[in-house]
């Protein structure tokens, strides 16, 4: 028995990869469940800020001078040139926070995006981390935040259109000074002899403060009883460039836009199960956010589109059932420092209802505008696959419009490289099959191999052959799996004896699998003796393909 593992648990066994081509196969950095070969692009990870933006945001904005113009027109001829390759988007330069693959530009083009917006990373929510005027930012709005809760200022809206109403009172009180003492006496207990109206609030207080303090939460955190709060708070810090005044603001409002919206009890509720392929939770990516998946090819069906949007109340209902998902999500999240507490968004834009879609338009602006400002730094990237000419038009007329930091989070990768761009930032083995990857749906089948299987992903280049070893060790049966994003290439397998009067086994014929055949091939051999097993893929194509593959051992049985 070999002292080397491989992919499996039950029995060890050492991986090894050979090609045709006189030099190796691009081995990448490893990353963390087995040591396997992966893509050898640099790995940048910006972040993001922006909360699901859908397709389409806003149609008003056409008022942008000349840059959108140029923007569009370069984008065109840019898309009509990669007819063959990539359709995926160049001429959102502003934006960068695409690598080189993940929007495809020229080269030229390409060194001319500002490196400040490449190399965007997500902040640390750890306070030792902080520079010193965010620690101080901090400090100062938990303080502010205190007092909130000391004083009730996070109560129901009922008690703050009354303190409105209290104060509203006093700057116009000329003669009425009379009638408003007794208006006074009957709100407030305390004597009001010795007291002016301006010490009447302190006396408020105190009848209030003993029921114990004022317990106010945002997304099942309450607020200032752990350290989770720091990771609340510098969320709404860094939502408003960490100005403090503008963060205890945007706190008070989100905690009365919560309580109008009826948020706690939106979680129990039941508002059907017809966009659950709209938008879907799977896998992690490879820093451990959670992934969400946003198809906007689903609305195409007429019947969704129209219970979904075609009047104000079914679009509040798709509001709704929208927040309640991401109310669910977010509730999965672990808010203490230094762990995750943002979500992975992809948006799969293929077939997507284009701009003239008024009714989506509506729904998606609504949407966006309650996010924003009520769900800041949720996002920690936000990649846009199988995106259409059309729409990379339309985010180069609404970039200039956005800040630095969304736009760094953003990537955006057309049909042929959309599997190539998820895989940077999530392992095969939690891409969904539809997007590439190897992860299936369980509900719908018993695989073989689940989620915890990691995949090993290597490069063939054009007019090359890869071929991979599974060394065998002992009797047992050998059960693998093997994908190529994209086919067009012949596959083959066969058992290779080591015993030199040993006969070679072919267990696949090579053939040739076209992009329409099933996506995954799954194998099992019996293995009665010592040996290899060989598994080839040929590529006589003229682009490099991304070879997927696992496997695992099961006992022998005769």
């Amino acid at each position: 028995m070999s002292e080397e593992a491989p992919n499996t648990t039950p029995t060890p066994q050492p991986v090894f990869e050979s090609t045709s081509d006189p030099s190796p196969p691009p081995v990448e950095k490893e990353y963390p469940p087995p040591p396997t070969p992966v893509d050898k692009e640099d790995q940048k990870q910006p972040e993001a800020s922006a909360v699901d933006p859908p397709p389409a945001a806003s149609e008003e904005k056409e008022e942008e001078p000349s840059t959108a113009a140029v923007e569009s027109r370069s984008l065109a001829t840019m898309m009509e040139k990669e007819a063959s390759s990539s359709p995926t988007a160049a001429a959102v330069a502003a934006a960068a926070a695409e690598e080189k693959e993940e929007v495809v530009v020229s080269e030229a083009e390409e060194k001319k995006v500002p490196r400040s917006l490449i190399s965007f990373k997500e902040e640390s929510n750890v306070v030792a981390d902080l520079s010193d005027t965010e620690g101080k930012a901090l400090q100062e709005l938990k303080q502010l935040v205190q007092e909130s809760l000391n004083k009730k200022q996070f109560a129901s809206q009922s008690k703050e259109v009354e303190k409105e109403e209290e104060e509203k009172p006093k700057p116009t009180s000329k003669t009425p000074k009379p009638e408003e003492e007794p208006d006074h006496s009957t709100e407030i207990k305390p004597p009001q002899e010795e007291t002016k109206e301006e010490d009447l609030k302190p006396e408020e207080n105190p009848p209030e403060k003993q029921s114990p303090e004022e317990q106010v939460s945002i997304w099942g955190v309450p607020l200032l009883k752990d350290d989770r709060t720091d990771v609340i708070l510098l969320k709404f810090l860094r939502a408003r460039d960490f100005k403090v005044r503008d963060a205890l603001t945007m706190i008070k409002n989100t905690i009365q836009w919560r309580k109008d919206f009826k948020i706690d009890s939106l979680l129990d509720e039941d508002l059907g199960d017809d966009l659950e392929k709209v938008v879907f939770m799977h896998g992690f990516d490879r820093d451990g956010h959670p992934v969400c998946y946003n198809v906007y090819g689903e609305f195409q069906n007429k019947v969704l589109y129209h219970t979904t949007f075609s009047d104000d109340e079914k679009r509040m209902k798709f509001l709704r059932w929208r927040i309640q998902f991401l109310e669910r999500s977010i509730r999965n999240l672990d808010f203490k420092p230094g762990r995750v507490c943002t979500i992975f968004q992809v948006n799969d834009l293929n077939n997507s209802p284009g701009p003239g879609k008024r009714e989506l338009r509506l729904a998606t602006k609504q949407a966006l505008q309650l996010l924003q400002d009520n769900y800041p730094e949720f996002v920690a990237k936000q990649v846009f696959i199988n995106v259409p000419w059309w729409y990379l038009a339309f985010y180069s007329m609404i970039s200039p419009f956005m800040t630095q930091r969304t736009k760094s989070k953003f990537v955006f990768a057309g049909p042929s490289k959309s599997a190539e761009s998820l895989f940077k930032y999530i392992s095969p083995e939690q891409v969904p099959i539809q997007y590439g990857g190897l992860s299936v749906d369980y509900c719908d089948c018993n695989p073989e191999f689940t989620i915890a299987d990691p995949v090993t992903d290597i490069i063939v280049k054009p007019a090359t052959k890869q071929t991979v070893e599974i060394i065998i060790y002992e009797k047992c049966v050998i059960v693998w799996e093997i994908r190529v994003v994209g086919w067009e290439v012949s596959y083959g397998a066969e058992f290779v004896p080591d015993a030199k009067d040993g006969y070679t086994i072919i267990i696949q014929k090579p053939t040739k699998i076209a992009p329409t055949d099933e996506p995954v091939v799954c194998n099992r051999f019996k293995v009665g003796e010592l040996g290899k097993v060989l598994l080839t893929v040929d590529n006589p194509t003229s682009k490099k393909k991304k070879f997927l593959y696992r496997f695992k051992v099961e006992p022998y049985c005769d």
